[in-house]
C-alpha cells in the first residue's frame, strides 16, 4: 500500500471524485509540513532565546505555519469528512430522511465556505495596509489562508452534495483490514514477538 493510499482514505469513497485525490493528498502532505514546521520554528525560538539571542523572525514563520496548517486542515477535513458537523445525527437516519439531513448539513457548511471566501478576501484586501515586524511582510499574506480555505471547502463540499445525491449517503463502510494483511502473516492481535 502506498503512501498516497494511505493519506487519501477509501473510506465514503461514493462521496468523492477521483480527479480530486491528487489534492487531497498535496493539502494531506502540506498539513504535515506545517504541523511540522510550526513545530520544529517553536523549539527553535525557545532555543534561541534561552541562548540570549533570539531569532525575531522565528514567530512570523511560526505564527504563518499555524495559521495555514489550520486553515488548509479545516478545508481537507471537510473532504474526509473528518470535521465536526452534526454526523450522528444524520447517520441514525435513512432513506429520503437521511438525504435531507446530509444535504441540510452540507448546505450550512457550505453558506459557512462561502462566508469565509467573501470576508476573508475583504480582510485579504485590506491586509495590505498593515505590516508584520519585523519583516514588513503585509499583513494580507496571513489572511490569504481564509479565502483559500472557503474555496477548498465550497468545492468539497459542492463535491458531496452533487454525489450523494446521485449515489446517495447511506453506503456501507468497507471493512477494515485485518492486522496481518498490512503487516504480514505472523502479525496477530495479541501476538507477542
Amino acid at each position: 500500500m502506498s503512501i498516497a493510499d494511505q493519506l487519501v482514505p477509501q473510506r465514503q469513497r461514493h462521496l468523492k471524485w477521483k480527479a480530486l485525490d491528487p489534492l487531497e493528498l498535496i493539502l494531506m502532505i502540506a498539513c504535515g509540513l506545517t504541523l511540522f514546521g510550526f513545530s520544529f520554528s517553536v523549539c527553535c525560538d525557545i532555543i534561541t532565546r534561552q541562548l540570549g539571542s533570539p531569532w525575531l523572525w522565528l514567530q512570523e514563520v511560526t505564527s504563518t505555519l499555524f495559521i495555514y496548517g489550520i486553515f488548509i486542515g479545516e478545508s481537507v477535513a471537510t473532504r474526509r469528512n473528518d470535521h465536526l458537523y452534526l454526523t450522528a445525527l444524520a447517520e441514525a437516519l435513512h432513506g429520503p430522511a437521511r438525504t435531507a439531513a446530509e444535504i441540510i448539513i452540507r448546505l450550512v457548511v457550505l453558506a459557512v465556505a462561502i462566508c469565509l471566501i467573501y470576508f476573508g478576501y475583504i480582510n485579504f484586501l485590506r491586509g495590505f495596509g498593515s505590516f508584520r515586524l519585523p519583516s514588513n511582510t503585509p499583513i494580507a499574506s496571513l489572511y490569504a489562508a481564509i479565502p483559500l480555505c472557503g474555496a477548498l471547502t465550497a468545492l468539497f463540499t459542492i463535491e458531496q452534495i452533487v454525489n450523494g445525491w446521485r449515489n446517495g449517503f447511506d453506503h456501507a463502510e468497507p471493512e477494515a483490514p485485518e492486522p496481518a494483511a498490512l503487516f504480514g502473516s505472523d502479525a496477530r492481535p495479541g501476538a507477542t514477538t
